[in-house]
């Protein structure tokens, strides 16, 4: 059988070829729904941040990186997210409106349309576990970047410090980046986001809402 493309299926076809070799790596972001909304993000996602909202970590995003350079963002094409794609969404991102923004900005420079995107982030959300602590915590734990770079490592098979990074602002957690290799079966070396995490002596894990 021989397979004829249309001239819009060959360019996609390029696109993607072209958009999966522009990076070396993924990054797989865990935001800290409480510290997200501490420092600034209530007004830009407000049903996230209402009271009673319960949120803990949520996926922020999956992006493509670069080892050396910029990272490649907003590579266009292929930008429509099915109703099919978005339902894979539900429980992992915070809304479908960022879920949207997200493959707009981050997944068509994956090489992958929306539904293979997202069922990815969302196999990679159940893979990731959270320790214990950070599950459901109902007052402010007082930690050190360290010592939750440790408990990410003790829950995760084959993690290592190298391979994630602790976010934090204003004195609170912010987010865990956990560095993913491009075939999505294995944590990746990222010295360029391992070498950002928080260097404060400690830091605030503000509890949920």
């Amino acid at each position: 059988m021989r397979l004829v493309l249309t001239a819009a299926a060959l360019a996609a076809a390029i696109c993607g070829a072209r958009a999966a070799d522009s990076f070396d790596y993924y990054v797989f972001t865990l935001s800290w729904s409480p510290g997200f909304c501490d420092t600034g993000g209530a007004a830009k996602q407000p049903s996230q941040c209402a009271r009673g909202a319960g949120e803990g970590f949520v996926v922020h995003g999956l992006w493509p990186n670069s080892a050396y350079g910029a990272n490649p963002e907003d590579c266009g094409g292929g930008a429509y997210v099915s109703g099919a794609a978005l339902k894979l969404t539900d429980g992992v991102y915070p809304d479908e409106g960022l879920a949207r923004y997200e493959y707009r900005k981050h997944g068509t420079c994956s090489g992958l349309d929306p539904q293979a995107y997202f069922s990815a982030v969302k196999t990679l959300r159940d893979a990731i576990i959270v320790p214990d602590s950070l599950k459901a915590p109902h007052e402010t734990l007082t930690t050190s970047p360290e010592a939750l770079t440790q408990a990410f490592i003790a829950a995760n098979a084959n993690l290592k410090a190298d391979n994630m990074a602790i976010s934090c602002h204003d004195g609170e957690l912010i987010d865990v980046r956990i560095c993913i290799a491009k075939g999505l079966t294995a944590f990746a070396q990222c010295p360029k986001v391992s070498g950002h995490t928080c260097h404060a002596a400690s830091i605030a894990v503000a509890p949920l809402r």
